[in-house]
């Protein structure tokens, strides 16, 4: 994480540095955080569409269904309209398993 930080510092807006933060923060269970860096990943690139999947399985650990189902349901519009089929289809299937 130190380093992720370091490569932060010197290019803050990058959208894959702070999801590999995001990410490092959810593995370590800081959930309140990864959630904070996958916003702020959408923030630097709103077509980063993995980032909506990651909030949606954040929102499942924390048993917040209707939170994941919101982050879903956003992160397959925003997928649709980006052109990223893939991307829809893995939101669709997890968001099909909340069910």
């Amino acid at each position: 994480q130190k380093e992720l930080s370091r490569h932060l510092e010197r290019d803050p807006g990058d959208p894959f540095l702070r999801y590999a933060m995001a990410m490092e923060h959810k593995k370590a269970g800081r959930l309140d955080e990864a959630l904070e860096w996958f916003g702020k990943t959408l923030e630097a690139n709103e077509s980063y569409c993995y980032a909506h999947y990651q909030i949606g399985q954040v929102h499942e650990q924390r048993e917040d269904n209707d939170a994941a189902t919101a982050a879903y349901e956003k992160g397959i519009a925003a997928a649709k309209k980006h052109n990223d089929a893939h991307a829809a289809g893995e939101m669709q299937v997890a968001l099909d398993l909340l069910d």
